[in-house]
């Protein structure tokens, strides 16, 4: 179900209202009576996911009963259905359609420009989103821009509202997700929107060029986490990027050439980005469709922009991205952490915690969305005394060893929280088992 903002926030106030009002009512039980303090466990969109559960290996059972949100759109199951077309093994669908629509927006801006320059390009892709004629699907849109005609792409994740002027959507939906037998309950997700349609750009891009062959075709370089802490992410955001490539190319392609897809590993780690980024230089790329993570976008954006390529991501959330040094080359089919914050808050509150921890790894995505939360937090009457933050070091790559929060653990243990929020990759499955083997009672 969607709820609207105001919904939201009313939903938000009634629930931090109930809270206080628990708070100041006290206790029946017998003074000096101890119990042992349940505590439920929240996650976010890097943990959030069917794969998730066999990180804790033999230890699988202990996220029964965790919940949190992710960014996500109801997908119809025709959108579903051609994605395991791709890859048949899909248990997890997060940002397969954002990838999907960053992949769908390249290629109607190269038509749109006239040309595989990524300037030009660049160029094009706000006004793909916002303002011209209504048309969904690459075959009906390639069609309106090969005659040169503003259009305004509705995809799978672009569903309300289009890009603001800093390229990122105006608009998202965020879905509440349930940890059940090990596995997500489909059956308990609701959808929340979030975000504002009047902040969609209203600027004017350059005017569309009817259709043209190019001497170039249009080579787009994944830049996908096929290792690393947030590899579990990867499958579904491979089988958009290669489901669009596929669609685009039986709708003819774009400037009479089909689009090449270059693949190719950010490995959740700068290194590894830095040097799959220069390969792809090297082979012609001119949009880079990643990073995964928003740290490794960060680390490089300036390979990237100096180079004068386009780097798209479908999954990088930090804020602060929306005023990074891109110098109009950067852009996002995902949504700020900004909205999440907000969600996840109103996750938290419904269930009426009076203490809360939230932990998130040491990084521009873990930091950015532990800080939005906090605010939320407060904004809803939490008082500092009752959020306790944590940060941990993610593993620098594969060879690593594994997070050890045992330190942290017995912090939270100390501090008796009734909520635990989560905010990590992969990785992040150590931090549960170390809860657990500090005696935090995890809910179930």
């Amino acid at each position: 179900m969607l709820v609207s903002r105001g919904s939201r926030a009313a939903i938000t106030m009634a629930c931090a209202a109930l809270l206080l009002a628990t708070s100041a009512c006290g206790s029946d039980k017998p003074e000096g009576a101890t119990t042992t303090t349940q505590v439920r466990l929240y996650g976010s969109d890097g943990n959030m996911l069917n794969s998730f559960a066999a990180e804790l290996k033999e230890r699988a059972d202990l996220v029964n009963g965790m919940k949190g949100t992710t960014p996500l759109t109801p997908l119809p199951e025709s959108f579903t259905g051609r994605l395991r077309t791709v890859d048949p093994k899909l248990t997890d669908y997060l940002y397969s359609a954002e990838t999907y629509d960053a992949v769908v927006v390249s290629a109607l801006a190269a038509q749109l420009a006239g040309s595989t320059d990524a300037a030009a390009i660049a160029k094009q892709i706000v006004g793909v989103t916002t303002g011209g004629e209504r048309c969904d699907g690459p075959a009906a849109c390639l069609q309106l821009a090969a005659q040169g005609r503003d259009i305004e792409y509705r995809g799978v994740s672009l569903t309300r509202a289009g890009f603001t002027d800093a390229g990122e959507p105006a608009t998202a939906s965020y879905a509440t997700l349930h940890f059940d037998d090990q596995k997500l309950d489909d059956g308990k997700t609701e959808f929340v929107g979030a975000g504002d349609e009047s902040a969609a750009s209203s600027k004017t891009p350059p005017r569309g060029k009817k259709q043209r062959r190019s001497a170039t075709p249009l080579i787009l370089g994944g830049l996908l986490p096929q290792t690393g802490d947030l590899a579990i992410a990867n499958p579904p955001m491979a089988a958009g990027a290669a489901l669009a490539v596929k669609e685009v190319n039986a709708a003819g392609g774009v400037l009479g050439k089909p689009v090449v897809w270059v693949d190719g590993d950010d490995g959740t780690n700068p290194d590894v980005a830095k040097a799959t980024v220069a390969s792809h230089i090297a082979k012609g790329v001119q949009v880079f469709i990643g990073a995964g993570a928003s740290g490794i976008s960060r680390a490089v954006l300036p390979d990237v922009v100096a180079a004068g390529r386009v780097l798209f991501s479908p999954s990088n959330t930090d804020a602060g991205l929306t005023t990074v040094d891109d110098k109009g080359l950067y852009f996002r089919t995902a949504p700020s952490d900004i909205l999440q914050g907000r969600a996840l808050a109103d996750v938290i509150l419904r269930d009426g915690p009076h203490k809360i921890a939230i932990v998130a790894r040491k990084d521009s995505y873990g930091e950015g969305l532990q800080g939005n939360v906090r605010a939320d937090l407060e904004r809803a009457g939490i008082g500092a005394d009752k959020v306790k933050l944590l940060t941990y070091e993610p593993p620098a790559d594969a060879d690593a060893a594994p997070v050890d929060f045992t330190a942290g653990a017995k912090e939270i243990k100390d501090f008796g929280p009734d909520a635990v929020l989560i905010i990590g990759f992969g990785e992040s499955a150590h931090v549960i088992t170390a809860l657990a083997d500090a005696g935090v009672q995890i809910q179930h």
